[in-house]
């Protein structure tokens, strides 16, 4: 881990915050005219890493994209916004928030069009998990979604041990199965 002065440094939700506009052109989109989903992703981890980054000032890598709404379709022409801030700072990894608006640009309307949750882990140049600076939730929305953080983190690791049992048992089965003792 990076050294220990690190740990001091706290920044602000306001600091993490990143924004990304792009527009939504024919090879973006399937044969109705919308937006692929996947490129949507790829649009979301890219404005959640920017955040990340701005937190942490080292390398992230993506470890999970926890939740993603795709709440009404991106058509061909529109333009896409996505803004993404930091939630909660762990020891080496982050969550963030990354919500999503499409304009349609020939009448102006603006409507929400997905949120997701990601989660990303602070590395070095050879891939060795970094602490990341302390996250200061001011306004009652960024204190809410930093709770919210915790239990979503909890849940998670609450699966993870879950499906990790899943395995094992399955593992069992199979060498019983096999006739190994």
């Amino acid at each position: 881990m990076n050294e220990p002065e690190s740990d001091r440094i706290v920044r602000t939700v306001a600091s993490t915050q990143s924004e990304m506009t792009e527009i939504i052109l024919p090879n973006d989109t399937n044969t109705l005219g919308n937006l692929l989903g996947g490129r949507l992703m790829h649009f979301i981890d890219l404005t959640g890493a920017m955040a990340a980054y701005r937190h942490s000032r080292t390398h992230v890598v993506t470890a999970a994209m926890d939740h993603i709404d795709f709440i009404r379709p991106v058509r061909l022409g529109d333009l896409l916004t996505l803004k993404s801030s930091v939630n909660r700072a762990f020891t080496s990894s982050m969550e963030v928030g990354v919500k999503v608006w499409a304009e349609n640009t020939r009448t102006g309307g603006i409507v929400h069009v997905a949120s997701a949750y990601l989660v990303f882990v602070a590395v070095d140049e050879h891939g060795r998990l970094q602490n990341v600076p302390q996250l200061l939730p001011e306004t009652p929305d960024e204190i809410r979604r930093h709770a919210d953080a915790l239990r979503r983190r909890e849940h998670r690791e609450r699966e993870n041990a879950r499906r990790h049992r899943e395995r094992l048992a399955t593992a069992e089965q199979d060498a019983t199965y096999q006739g190994k003792p």
